[in-house]
């Protein structure tokens, strides 16, 4: 796990060695264990590297291959590594380190753009070809490891980080509308290739680019999951899918494992995140180290769910640590959190995802976390409507966005309103495509493919790589999910939403944990802005530079200062908070 950079230069100008340091230096938190710069002509790759695998020096990077004539940078872990090497060796290749990223160096040079089809993991990958010139970009199926570019006239930056890329210099920073409609809008998930900024660009997930040395490209996404079922699928029944998916989420977890480090669990007490710490004992690991974090109560809502973390800790005898935090840790945080945060991201839990890192950093630096599991076996509130939906998009809608344009359109200023209602059209694009064959099947796919990858998957990044920690999803084996999306809806559906995987988890884990009500990562005081916090955010959204910038409408403003609690979305999300976050990783990152 890692921190990549570059520099690609068309017209033959030498990459700007400055620019590449700063990039290479804001990527620091990402990689403390060693730092690398190779410039070669027009083309410069910067790394921070994070040693996992193979912990020697010969896996340092940027990672140059003589013999080869390549170049690479890598962010990421390729869990089949070890399988991969072998066969390439018997292919005549020889190897010098024994980590994975010499793994993806030769994979590419031996199987070309199907290499990544090999790859089980989680990977960001940028190679240069000395002899052709050419460059070749991709990023995982799911997007969990990061990769933003930035393009002005005949030069093109990469980066882990949005941040990164401004610190390279001479971006445009003015905001891109449609990004900010999404913010607004689509619960705060910015699809690629959008970022809230005009000049920076996300690379998509599931996608491989080859750049040719005069900058034309050609782009292929190489993964999709059928949302589509067989006739067995379709008379399997309950038990055997039950059995199905704990087999295939063996396999996942003993996956992960693979490490010359040891590898702990993010443990929040919910069902997804203690069937990983059961799995993982069922594999004989020994000595695990969990790690559950709770908040101080505001409102009269509870902040922690260390009953069930506890519960689990104690069955398995795991080395457990708890982190309480309360209101003023809570508020002291909170610049350091928006400071990770790649793009503005609204959810509360960033914080505590943010604060649980730094902890377990100081103890461990690999840990599997549940994340994904709701949007792969449909665990959300949302999903049960859509199975008698005339109209998917309004029912999935309805649920999940926080507001419609017309509303949108009361609340910004005039020139910051996207010409349409762009973010309703992405979803109705979505749900038109084939291979998904009922509305579950659809608002599925669009929430493991899309909200998945800039919301939770990109928020367990950005928190745990701003202090070097490596975090492994399990829930996401491409394998894995594969499989769900086969399953019927219907036993997905079941015993209030995820009832195969509850059902498979009783084989592993105490009936306590699968039994309680739905839980999420609580944090009441960033839902009911009161006191200290309400300074804060009203302090922020009025300050000259949030007043010259003019994003939203005063009377709207007012409205929120008024009854902050009176403003929420129908995901239970604070308005107030939404506007004021923005605006806070705005000014944090100087734009």
């Amino acid at each position: 796990m890692c921190g990549l950079s570059g520099e690609i230069n068309f017209d033959g100008k030498p990459a700007d060695a400055g620019a590449l340091q700063r990039m290479t230096d804001t990527l620091a938190p990402r990689g403390p264990d060693g730092s690398g710069i190779i410039l070669r002509g027009p083309v410069g790759f910067g790394h921070r590297r994070l040693s996992v695998i193979d912990l020697s020096e010969k896996s340092q990077q940027p990672m140059a291959d003589s013999e080869l004539g390549l170049t690479g940078v890598f962010n990421g872990c390729i869990y089949n590594y070890p399988e991969l090497r072998a066969e390439l060796e018997g292919e005549g290749y020889r190897f010098f380190s024994s980590g994975d990223t010499e793994v993806v160096l030769k994979a590419w040079r031996a199987w070309g753009d199907r290499c990544v089809e090999r790859f089980h993991g989680m990977f960001a990958f940028v190679i240069h070809e000395r002899d052709t010139g050419r460059t070749v970009m991709a990023r995982d199926r799911f997007g969990i490891k990061p990769l933003y570019v930035a393009e002005a006239g005949q030069r093109l930056r990469f980066a882990s980080t949005l941040p990164a890329l401004l610190a390279a210099g001479d971006v445009d920073r003015s905001i891109d509308p449609v990004g900010l409609h999404h913010y607004m809008s689509f619960h705060a998930v910015v699809p690629p290739p959008h970022t809230i900024l005009n000049g920076v660009k996300k690379f998509p997930p599931a996608t491989i680019r080859v750049i040719e040395p005069d900058g034309s490209r050609r782009d292929r996404v190489y993964w999709r999951p059928e949302f589509t079922r067989g006739p067995d699928d379709e008379v399997r029944s309950f038990e055997e899918w039950r059995d199905l998916v704990l087999d295939s989420l063996r396999v996942a977890v003993k996956r992960r494992m693979v490490a010359d480090v040891p590898v702990g669990v993010l443990l929040s007490g919910g069902v997804d995140s203690s069937l990983v710490v059961g799995l993982l004992a069922e594999l004989g690991q020994k000595d695990l180290m969990t790690f559950s974090v709770g908040f101080e109560e505001a409102n009269g809502e509870k902040g922690d769910e260390f009953a069930f973390s506890d519960l689990i800790a104690r069955h398995y005898g795991t080395d457990h640590h708890k982190i309480f935090v309360p209101h003023d840790r809570l508020m002291d945080a909170l610049p350091g959190t928006i400071g990770a945060m790649s793009e503005p991201m609204v959810s509360y839990d960033n914080v505590g995802f943010y604060l649980l890192s730094q902890e377990v950093s100081k103890h461990i630096r690999v840990v599997q976390s549940g994340q994904g599991a709701d949007e792969v076996f449909a665990g959300y509130h949302w999903y049960p409507p859509m199975t008698e939906s005339s109209d998917p998009v309004e029912t999935y809608g309805r649920a999940f966005f926080d507001r419609s344009h017309e509303t949108l359109s009361k609340q910004l200023n005039p020139q910051w309103l996207a010409d349409t209602d762009v973010s309703r059209a992405l979803v109705e694009a979505h749900f038109a495509r084939p291979g998904a064959t009922t509305p579950v099947d659809k608002a599925l796919r669009l929430d493991s493919q899309v909200m998945l990858v800039d919301d939770p998957v990109k928020r367990v990044d950005n928190m745990t790589m701003a202090f070097g920690l490596e975090a492994r999803v399990p829930f996401l084996d491409h394998e894995l999910v594969e499989l769900a999306a086969r399953i019927p809806p219907q036993h997905k559906l079941a015993h209030g939403g995820k009832g195969v995987l509850k059902e498979a988890a009783r084989k592993v884990i105490p009936a306590e944990v699968i039994d309680r009500k739905k839980g999420y990562f609580p944090v009441p005081a960033l839902k009911y802005i009161q006191g200290p916090y309400l300074e804060m955010v009203r302090d922020t959204l009025t300050s000259q530079v949030a007043r010259e910038r003019g994003l939203f409408q005063t009377g709207y403003l007012d409205a929120l200062f008024a009854d902050p609690t009176g403003h929420m979305t129908p995901l239970h999300g604070s308005e107030l908070w939404q506007a004021a976050l923005l605006e806070m990783w705005l000014q944090n990152h100087g734009v």
